[in-house]
């Protein structure tokens, strides 16, 4: 059977490590990374705590003893479902099935301006972005003699109240406090403003009413300025409009409000729900198809605990990933009990900073806050990232910060401005 997985990230990886030196079984892993980014930890790589290779694993060393698994780099162009071939950048493969983990990337709602001068963080590239402009404003600040300039760029406006959102606000607020002072002491840093704009009336809205309300708490004793119920209309890189008709000068803008799904072209347009996600039915199985399947933050599938489609975190994905690759091993042998796929939720958890942070379980009901929740989600968080190298190395990242108060990886590297990696 040749299964074709598009897309290196939870999902995908999950399927091809489930499916890796199985009988009967040939899968390609098609990425335009040779690496897999563990993404949860990007808005670190942004603030300087962590290398971009410490949250990265490299795609082949996943399968340096496999006998049945192989990958290839390109980004896919087509799908042509009627001759069961998919084109890519790296030539067109046959498949027995197709599977598509092809993620997510930032929406801009379609606004130009967001999309030239806001920052995302959904990839290490951007990340690595983002760190270069954090250090770029300070620079630029002892620059300038302008007053109204200065203060634009000591405003950090980050939008959206999501986890992403309020992890980058709380670091940002912990590097105001602790960091920045020492490595610019001609600045007065007690004017510098972090300012978080959420949509809805609450932040973290997927994790309880204790969850948002503790960790708003939280932001506010770090100093972050949260403010609900506040939707960006536009940004022209210099002054933040806000729907409600108020404005906010401010030189650096973090993307944090949405995602949207990477469709390949050859997916029906009906197909395509809101988000940009492809609807499947229990089994991942594209609707109308038998052998294209979708995953992740990709895929809407419906169930009556999910009547409006799953989350779109890691362990959805990598639970989908997990019970595909059982079911294509029945496929493979001509079996046609395959198991519908159900999420059963462990918890969700947001980290604001050094003794901060909040952990919901659904089963028993649970809700933890503080130092506790604190050490829940450095551990889970260390449990998941791959390879244990890399598991060493941000640990002792992470030690060496809890007892200096410092992030040490504050590099400046010329060439990663984000124009210049846009245009290429």
């Amino acid at each position: 059977m040749k299964i074709v997985i598009v897309g290196g990230g939870f999902a995908g990886l999950k399927l091809a490590r489930s499916l890796n030196n199985k009988k009967d079984i040939e899968a390609l892993l098609i990425d335009k990374l040779n690496y897999h980014q563990f993404q949860p930890l990007l808005y670190q790589v942004a603030t300087a705590g962590l290398d971009a290779s410490n949250i990265s694993f490299p795609l082949r060393k996943a399968f340096h003893n496999s006998k049945n698994i192989r990958i290839r780099l390109g980004e896919v162009l087509k799908i042509h479902a009627e001759v069961k071939q998919i084109e890519t950048t790296a030539g067109n493969f046959s498949f027995d099935a197709l599977v598509l983990a092809t993620g997510a990337d930032t929406n801009f709602f379609g606004n130009e301006n967001l999309i030239k001068h806001a920052f995302p963080m959904k990839s290490t590239v951007e990340a690595l972005q983002l760190r270069h402009r954090l250090n770029e404003v300070f620079e630029s600040y002892l620059k300038t003699n302008d007053t109204a300039e200065k203060q634009r760029l000591l405003t950090m406006v980050v939008v959206g109240g999501g986890a992403t959102g309020v992890e980058v606000s709380g670091t940002l607020a912990e590097m105001k406090t602790h960091v920045l002072p020492k490595d610019y002491p001609e600045i007065d840093f007690t004017g510098m403003k972090i300012i978080l704009l959420e949509g809805g009336d609450r932040i973290l809205a997927a994790m309880s009413a204790d969850s948002s309300r503790q960790s708003k708490l939280y932001l506010e004793e770090l100093g972050v300025d949260v403010r609900l119920n506040t939707l960006v209309k536009d940004y022209d890189g210099a002054e933040v409009s806000l729907v409600n008709g108020d404005t906010i000068g401010s030189s650096t803008v973090i993307w944090a409000a949405g995602i949207k799904g990477n469709v390949p072209e050859g997916i029906a347009k009906e197909l395509i729900m809101r988000g940009n996600r492809i609807q499947v039915n229990r089994f991942s199985q594209v609707l109308g198809s038998e052998n294209i399947y979708a995953l992740g933050d990709v895929a809407y599938m419906e169930t009556p605990k999910y009547p409006k489609g799953h989350p779109q975190v890691a362990t959805v994905a990598i639970a989908q990933g997990k019970i595909l690759a059982k079911n294509l091993m029945k496929i493979s042998q001509g079996q046609t009990d395959l198991e519908p796929f159900e999420y059963f939720d462990k918890g969700s958890m947001a980290t604001v900073g050094r003794h901060r942070a909040v952990v919901d379980i659904p089963k028993p009901k649970l809700h933890f806050g503080g130092s506790f929740a604190w050490y829940i989600w450095m551990g889970l968080h260390l449990l998941l990232i791959l390879g244990v190298k890399n598991r060493i190395q941000v640990f002792v990242n992470w030690v060496y910060k809890y007892f200096t108060y410092d992030q040490s990886l504050r590099l400046w590297f010329k060439g990663v401005e984000r124009e210049k990696v846009m245009s290429k």
